[in-house]
């Protein structure tokens, strides 16, 4: 079969053609998927470029005797380097981690049959990811921090009537709150306020 052929070897057209399927495979990862769930666009150029250049270093990596453990510990240093300076939540790095992770294997497996087996374990990290999305996002709540001027209502016995007071101050239904940061000199508070989106 040319197509399988075609896959298997290391030419510049199977490059194009893996690379072009996982371009695919991330566009639904990040834009489809993260983009609708999360609604967060600053990443999404980070995302597309790193999947693209995490594709092209393991396509490269293969034409070079190099171990593969090497090459993951090369991205590793890499993603701590660039990543570590900036507060993620964990849902952002398990995307990171998805997006290099479905580079490398779209840039490295062979799994025969070569287009069926790319097709199904890229289906099962895009369904899982969606089901997940789907699933947690009814039972999960969004949090903002913000600063409190009602110390008197921070008091627990006055939980109703302060989530009553932030409900109305924000325009959000506040399901709970948690005190962060406390000054009792300037009579001010940090918390955080969790509601549903």
């Amino acid at each position: 079969m040319i197509l399988e052929s075609l896959v298997n070897e290391v030419t510049l057209q199977s490059i194009l053609l893996r690379f072009t399927v996982n371009l695919f495979v991330i566009f639904i990862l990040i834009r489809v998927i993260y983009y609708r769930f999360t609604g967060k666009a600053e990443y999404l150029f980070s995302y597309f470029l790193l999947g693209i250049v995490i594709f092209f270093l393991c396509s490269i990596l293969e034409t070079v005797e190099i171990q593969l453990g090497m090459a993951l510990g090369l991205f590793a240093i890499f993603a701590i380097l660039r990543f570590r300076t900036i507060n993620y939540t964990a849902k952002d790095m398990t995307y990171i981690f998805l997006v290099i992770g479905l580079s490398l294997i779209n840039s490295q497996a062979k799994i025969p049959p070569p287009v069926i087996g790319a097709a199904v374990i890229n289906s099962i990290i895009l369904v899982a990811a969606f089901i997940l999305e789907l699933f947690l996002k009814n039972n999960s709540l969004a949090s903002f921090v913000i600063s409190y001027d009602k110390f008197d209502l921070l008091n627990p016995a006055r939980e109703s009537e302060l989530l009553q007071d932030l409900s109305g101050r924000t325009g959000k239904k506040i399901e709970k709150v948690k005190i962060r940061k406390m000054d009792l000199i300037k009579n001010s508070s940090e918390i955080e306020v969790f509601f549903k989106e």
